[in-house]
């Protein structure tokens, strides 16, 4: 059963999931696992006054080595057999005894025991940066199947300066990565819709109405196919040789009446398509719309990897519906539970 209350953990995630996790009880993962950034996270405990608390608990350093620790946990998703076993040894061929395979074996099977956690319709976002995506996503094809990889979001998180600085030989790093998994062939989508540009506005709705300034644009309104009552005269104008109308003169009367239909030079009729009525472009998997942390962002609080709420509102916006289950099981700052608490979703955090 999902948890009735919302729930926050402390400890080792890994075993937070095997004791206090059931199976298929959430809806939606999303996990940011941080790598390589050679920063040590804190628990962010703070004063009334703002002042961090003494009593900072360091909750763990984000620099995976291979050691004897490494080796126990890559011995016990080896001992597990299957997919996982398989991908971590071809890993271990290639990679050798590196940190990235000690990152792979500590992520390997908090891979698994989240699948196991999700809901048959639940779904999972993996966020990484381009240094282990490559990696993460064959790990994750392994645990979900390659046939459940739904989509690669590239979340642009920098402006244009990015990391670039003078007499630097690579490109400047702008994007992060999202990985989308789902739990099966069917699963929780909320269609999320972004404003047009002003370029694609300009294009696509070019016209302008007198009276209301509302921007419109002329949609055709013949038909390659009959379909009923499609071929009339109307004001002494038919559709062109082999075409239709597309509606009934009962329709066209009514478009009429409501003030639809715009004329051309030759008379011909097309329906004003309006602007405002329209819900925007259907999100896609380049996202530049939603800004990072700034240092005077009012959010902001001071946790190295932190990001932005809308991010994370979006996610949880477009995979689950009000009283649903959202994980995050490296929860840093809380931001993931902010978001499923303001959109009346429960949520787990460790």
């Amino acid at each position: 059963m999902p948890p009735t209350d919302n729930l926050l953990f402390y400890g080792d995630n890994l075993d937070v999931l095997r004791r206090h996790i059931a199976d298929e009880s959430v809806d939606l993962v999303y996990l940011d696992p941080p790598f390589n950034s050679a920063q040590s996270y804190n628990v962010l405990f703070a004063g009334q006054d703002g002042a961090r608390a003494a009593a900072q608990i360091q909750a763990f350093e984000d620099t995976w080595r291979w050691d004897q620790a490494a080796a126990a946990a890559y011995e016990e998703v080896i001992e597990s057999g299957g997919k996982v076993a398989q991908v971590m040894l071809a890993f271990r061929t290639f990679l050798g005894d590196s940190d990235m395979l000690a990152y792979l074996a500590m992520m390997a099977p908090r891979l698994v025991e989240l699948h196991r956690v999700l809901r048959e319709t639940g779904s999972l976002y993996l966020h990484c940066d381009p240094t282990a995506s490559h990696y993460l996503k064959l790990l994750l094809d392994a645990v979900f199947g390659p046939e459940r990889f739904q989509t690669e979001v590239v979340w642009k998180r920098s402006g244009a300066h990015s990391d670039t600085k003078q007499g630097r030989k690579i490109h400047g790093h702008l994007h992060d990565i999202i990985l989308f998994y789902t739990k099966s062939g069917e699963w929780t989508w909320n269609p999320i819709y972004t404003p047009y540009d002003e370029s694609y506005i300009q294009s696509h709705y070019p016209n302008v109405e007198e009276r209301t300034d509302r921007r419109f644009q002329a949609d055709n309104l013949t038909a390659a196919r009959p379909g009923g009552d499609t071929s009339y005269e109307w004001k002494g104008v038919r559709p062109p040789e082999g075409r239709y109308w597309a509606y009934s003169k009962k329709n066209m009367e009514k478009f009429e009446r409501e003030g639809r239909l715009y004329y051309t030079r030759t008379g011909t009729p097309r329906y004003k398509r309006y602007l405002d009525e329209m819900p925007g472009i259907p999100l896609q998997d380049l996202w530049t719309d939603i800004p990072p942390i700034n240092s005077q962002a009012q959010e902001r609080l001071g946790y190295p990897t932190q990001k932005p709420e809308a991010l994370l509102e979006r996610i949880v916006a477009s995979g689950t519906n009000p009283g649903d289950v959202v994980l995050d099981p490296f929860c840093g700052c809380g931001t993931t539970i902010a978001a499923a608490q303001g959109l009346d979703r429960r949520w787990i955090g460790i």
